[in-house]
């Protein structure tokens, strides 16, 4: 006579509405269990992120993100597509690591991002000051420094980004896990970079420093014209940014 359980889990296994949470819910497991392991290094992981504070205030971020745009994949109806679908959006992930320190009282957030993996941007060190209302990428693999107007629509305000990486490092929120792209192109180079403040200025004295502006805002250029570019993926808000930095 088979036994209950052996029967009860060949039931499960032949069912296609149980199979689909099985892997998901197995697949989650191994998700939070490796994150789990850097717990004992990080002393906090949160879902797709992972922080704690090193001394100076400096907090250490991991955040994980996908690159697809998710609405081309509601299209799929069938179960074993949506299976598919899910094995897709899982292995799409990737992680982005950084280092963040939060100047309120100066209203900066000075940010710091290593060689990312997979070859996916160049490392860089950001500055944003909302007192000059300007930001500052200084790319580590080219050693250039590239000055543009603060996009308040993508950075948090120092403050704001603050409590956001506290309340994560404390479990009561999650970062989203998409990405946004924005595109710059040079425009003219600055010679000048004292008059841009101390935090840009100690970023960017003595290396070649340039104007950007973002390409949609360019009469004339189309979006199809072949420019030389670089990427800078980072993370100072709710959600990943890749910003494309194109020399014409």
């Amino acid at each position: 006579m088979e036994k209950e359980s052996e029967r009860k889990g060949r039931e499960r296994r032949e069912d296609p509405e149980v199979t689909l949470p099985v892997r998901q819910q197995s697949k989650a497991l191994c998700w939070c269990v490796c994150l789990g392991l850097a717990l004992i290094l990080s002393s906090v992981v949160v879902g797709g992120a992972s922080y704690y504070m090193k001394e100076g205030g400096v907090f250490e971020c991991g955040v994980m993100y996908r690159e697809e745009d998710m609405e081309k994949y509601r299209e799929k109806t069938t179960i074993q597509e949506e299976e598919d679908v899910e094995l897709d959006l899982r292995s799409s992930f990737k992680r982005i690591q950084e280092n963040i320190r939060v100047l309120e009282d100066q209203e900066v957030a000075l940010i710091n991002v290593p060689l990312p993996e997979f070859e996916d941007g160049n490392p860089a060190d950001i500055v944003h000051d909302f007192q000059r209302n300007l930001t500052a990428y200084l790319d580590l693999f080219l050693n250039k420094c590239y000055v543009i107007p603060l996009n308040t629509s993508i950075v948090m305000p120092p403050k704001n980004l603050l409590e956001l990486l506290i309340n994560i490092k404390a479990g009561t929120y999650m970062p989203k896990n998409y990405m946004v792209h924005e595109e710059m192109v040079v425009t003219e180079r600055l010679d000048n970079v004292e008059q841009l403040g101390y935090h840009i200025n100690n970023l960017c004295q003595g290396k070649d420093t340039y104007k950007l502006e973002r390409r949609d805002r360019i009469l004339g250029m189309q979006k199809r014209e072949a420019l030389n570019c670089h990427k800078i993926r980072h993370f100072e808000s709710k959600f990943v940014v890749e910003t494309l930095i194109c020399e014409p």
